[in-house]
């Protein structure tokens, strides 16, 4: 699986994240969640609360954007993107 996430502040992309994880054997939803966690692990923050409005964005866009007030920490940024590249290949 290949999730890119993107940081946004102020409407300016500041970061460009990839998390490629080879995991075979896992749902879907746990590769996602891994390949989040790997993400919110390289921007050296915790992982996002997430909402009813993520998994509706998830499922018919896959990508959805968790903004700041979704993170129980202060983040250097107003929100994060992520977006599932595996259907671009």
């Amino acid at each position: 699986m290949r999730v890119e996430g993107r940081a946004y502040k102020d409407n300016y992309l500041i970061h460009v994240l990839l998390s490629e994880r080879d995991e075979p054997g896992l749902r879907f939803v746990k590769q996602l969640e891994n390949c989040l966690i790997d993400i919110c692990h390289q921007l050296n923050i915790s992982p996002p609360l997430w909402m009813e409005k993520n998994t509706h964005e998830f499922a018919a866009w896959h990508q959805t954007v968790f903004h700041a007030d979704q993170f129980m920490e202060e983040v250097p940024f107003a929100r994060l993107q992520i977006k599932w590249l595996d259907d671009e290949r």
